[in-house]
């Protein structure tokens, strides 16, 4: 499936300004920063970020996220580094069902409707495009593969024609969240979770492989007609794009479980080695009217919506690189009006013709990107350049495109 086209990106070492740093981000799992210098293939740093589920338009959580991990992929890029990311998409699942069927819709017209907005906002919003930009139904095979590997490690069981995965198969398990039963249990319930189905073995096991249900969409495999389950897609994807111990796993925090826990357990069943993942970064939640934003809650902020309403695309990516990537926090117009007077300050300065030591401006900037994107703090650099205190125009500009994504 196509992504949408990438934006050019300035390479700083063709304004004398050499490379940048490798950087350090929180790790989930260990609960500590730790350095995203790449293993594997020299010089290769793999990204796989869990994508939409296209039953609606994308909203600000959404391009939270993204633009998060396209500041990583920007740091990595600018420290002379090549990226391989690979970004899915839950082109089915039961809330596009739900919402296809809500609205008399094709399920496939539905969730191709959705995955154009998508590219269009993120173009919008020039957030690079990942090398693969798969749909799940383009790749069931791949997931039919990894449930048959669990099933020969005898770790998997079938409930009234479905696959369950047993958790306990993986002795490591819950070493992501490091959350109690308990929590695990009310997480799963809220997240797309059955923890309380009769006949499992665990509450916590999830579903590989959900069997047929009347009207749904389903595809032929040996353990039945039937359709991915959540989790398992995510494995597949991305140990055949990016190999075991690729070295960041991205998403909201709202993933942390039972999401990343569950499809890092299965890779490291299936395949036989471990880690799955590296690092495990997770980007914060953004909040409206004092709850998260979400799709079933309808709180929503479109990208398509503000864009339709004349904002300049890169004032709303300011205002989300205003934020830490790990922070929570609420939307208000405020924020937007903000990120306004912040672009027009520095496209006011990008138009001057000042001269200064701009190696130092742009070195702050990379430290504060290279310090757990640090985004609040690389702009505050920006800003301290845009009020005159020094720094050629044409390299601070240059750099401001390839680290922050922002065009003045």
């Amino acid at each position: 499936m196509r992504a949408w086209a990438s934006p050019p990106v300035p390479a700083l070492t063709d304004h004398g300004l050499g490379i940048g740093r490798v950087p350090q981000v929180h790790d989930t799992a260990s609960g500590s920063l730790i350095e995203l210098a790449p293993v594997g293939t020299p010089g290769l740093a793999r990204m796989y970020v869990c994508g939409i589920t296209p039953y609606d338009a994308t909203h600000l959580g959404h391009a939270a996220t993204y633009v998060a991990f396209d500041t990583l992929q920007r740091v990595w890029r600018d420290a002379g580094l090549r990226v391989a990311y690979t970004q899915n998409v839950t082109d089915i699942d039961d809330p596009l069902l739900e919402r296809a069927a809500r609205d008399g819709l094709d399920w496939r017209h539905l969730g191709a409707r959705e995955i154009d907005l998508f590219r269009s906002d993120m173009q919008a919003l020039r957030v690079l495009a990942p090398d693969r930009f798969v749909a799940v139904t383009e790749t069931v095979d791949l997931v039919i593969d990894v449930v048959q590997r669990l099933a020969a490690a005898g770790a998997t069981y079938v409930l009234d024609g479905d696959v369950y995965f047993d958790v306990h198969a993986d002795s490591g398990f819950g070493a992501i969240s490091h959350h109690d039963e308990a929590t695990m249990r009310a997480l799963s319930a809220e997240r797309g979770g059955d923890p309380d189905r009769a006949g499992k073995r665990d509450p916590l096991d999830c579903l590989l492989w959900l069997a047929a249900r009347p009207g749904e969409p389903a595809w032929d495999s040996p353990f039945g007609t039937g359709r991915p389950g959540w989790h398992t897609e995510c494995t597949a994807l991305a140990v055949e794009h990016l190999g075991m111990g690729f070295d960041a796993q991205g998403g909201g925090n709202d993933l942390v479980f039972p999401h990343h826990e569950m499809s890092a357990s299965q890779a490291q069943v299936a395949f036989g080695t471990r880690p799955f993942a590296r690092a495990y970064v997770h980007a914060g939640m953004v909040g409206l009217d004092g709850q998260k934003m979400s799709k079933s809650r309808g709180n929503l902020v479109l990208v398509s919506r503000l864009l339709h309403q004349g904002y300049d695309p890169a004032a709303i990516r300011l205002a989300l690189l205003a934020h830490h990537y790990r922070a929570d926090w609420q939307w208000t117009e405020d924020a937007l009006g903000a990120a306004e007077q912040r672009l027009t300050s520095w496209r006011k300065a990008a138009g001057s013709s000042a001269a200064g030591d701009s190696a130092t401006v742009v070195a702050r900037l990379r430290t504060a990107l290279a310090d757990d994107l640090d985004t609040p703090r690389a702009l505050t650099v920006v800003d301290r350049w845009a009020d005159g205190r020094g720094g050629a125009v044409g390299e601070v500009v240059a750099a401001c495109d390839a680290l922050l994504g922002v065009r003045l």
